[in-house]
């Protein structure tokens, strides 16, 4: 892969004669995502310069646009919320449960983003924490840290949520931490019936409130007769609930959530080429045991399928559900430590993995010397971009 590679190059590039050729339809988060990535760590956006304290090398530092959309923006946003994540892990098993939609329920969820995405998170924690306070399944109060990602390794729009559960929860009167069966967490086909049935009556609530919109090819599901048609069909589909094997230990949870928190729908490191016309990339091929290929795309499709997992602002991808929601957090959390006779520790080392990384980006490439402040570069841009801090 050439030195440097990124999906800045692609936009910087390409990006022009994408907007020109989509100008009426390509909405403002998807221009504003654009150039956030173009001028992220450009003079445009000012910085400072620095020196060497030992070997005098003198370097230009530019700002990041801090866009959560970003490939490179994510590092210190990672490791600011692993932090706050550290004294929160519990000294039992944890299990990785993905919810995925289904395709058409997906089409559904591209026209009304911000609707089904939080219906998505919203059905996916209450059919966990439902079935596991059955006591017909575990009889307990459980917690969770959701995620959202909306894409296949083609960059493919592919909408599923990731859970991250502690495996077990606080007995229903709150008097002792019930464990779940070693290896396993809860039963996928209950799982997977539930989650289909709650979803769909959420998403048919949402279209009696008004609150869904239609267009181009989904436009017919406006009327209420082919939306009840949509919805019978969706449940005569199987809903695809996966369940993973437990993690080793809080050390693979922390490293396991710093690779998925922060993601983004491609990383630099996985583009190959970007030419006149193509851009190509690496992908796994799951369905041939993770093989690796590679992908060439027209350049205006590969921006295409990258704009298809922009958020809306304000919308939250990472939600804590159960014993582990930000109103009572901490004395839930304090009272699983005491059941389980565990007091509060520091994270492992790995934890702090991201911060050091970011730490040794400040220190001399040449000879490994402090990096000092010299002088401040102001910004070409006028003013602030509005792009800037989106990282909700």
């Amino acid at each position: 892969m050439p030195a440097g590679l990124e999906v800045a190059d692609v936009f910087r590039r390409h990006g022009d004669t994408y907007r020109r050729a989509h100008d009426g339809h390509l909405g403002r988060i998807e221009r504003r995502v654009m150039s956030a990535i173009e001028l992220c760590r450009t003079a445009a956006l000012g910085g400072h310069t620095e020196a060497c304290a030992e070997c005098g090398l003198v370097r230009c530092a530019y700002n990041s646009c801090r866009n959560r959309h970003c490939p490179k923006c994510q590092g210190a946003a990672r490791a600011e919320w692993l932090a706050a994540r550290q004294a929160e892990l519990l000294p039992v098993p944890y299990f990785h449960v993905v919810f995925t939609l289904p395709a058409a329920a997906a089409e559904i969820a591209f026209q009304n983003k911000e609707m089904v995405y939080a219906i998505l998170f919203r059905t996916a924690a209450e059919v966990l924490r439902t079935i596991a306070a059955d006591p017909k399944h575990l009889g307990a109060e459980i917690g969770l840290v959701a995620v959202l990602h909306t894409w296949g390794q083609t960059l493919q729009h592919h909408p599923h949520v990731h859970c991250v559960v502690p495996g077990g929860g606080l007995s229903l009167d709150g008097t002792r931490w019930v464990a779940c069966r070693p290896g396993f967490f809860l039963p996928v086909r209950v799982l997977s019936r539930l989650f289909r049935r709650l979803f769909l009556a959420a998403l048919d609530a949402a279209f009696a409130a008004g609150q869904l919109g239609f267009f181009g090819e989904l436009a017919e599901l406006a009327e209420p007769a082919a939306f009840a048609r949509q919805l019978n069909n969706l449940r005569r589909l199987k809903w695809v609930v996966y369940a993973k094997p437990p993690f080793g230990g809080p050390e693979q949870v922390l490293t396991y959530l710093g690779r998925y928190t922060h993601r983004v729908a491609i990383a630099n490191s996985r583009l190959v080429s970007v030419t006149n016309d193509h851009v190509a990339f690496r992908w796994k091929d799951y369905r041939h045991n993770g093989r690796a290929r590679v992908m060439t795309l027209a350049a205006d499709e590969f921006i295409r399928r990258f704009l298809l997992h922009t958020l809306p602002d304000g919308f939250h991808r990472i939600r804590h559900y159960g014993f582990q929601a930000n109103r009572h957090r901490d004395a839930k959390l304090a009272l699983c430590r005491r059941l389980l006779g565990t007091p509060a520790t520091d994270a492992p080392a790995d934890a702090v993995e991201d911060g050091a990384s970011l730490q040794a980006s400040r220190l001399c490439p040449c000879c490994g010397g402090a990096m000092m402040v010299t002088g401040i570069l102001p910004p070409l841009m006028p003013q602030r971009p509005r792009f800037w801090d989106d990282s909700s």
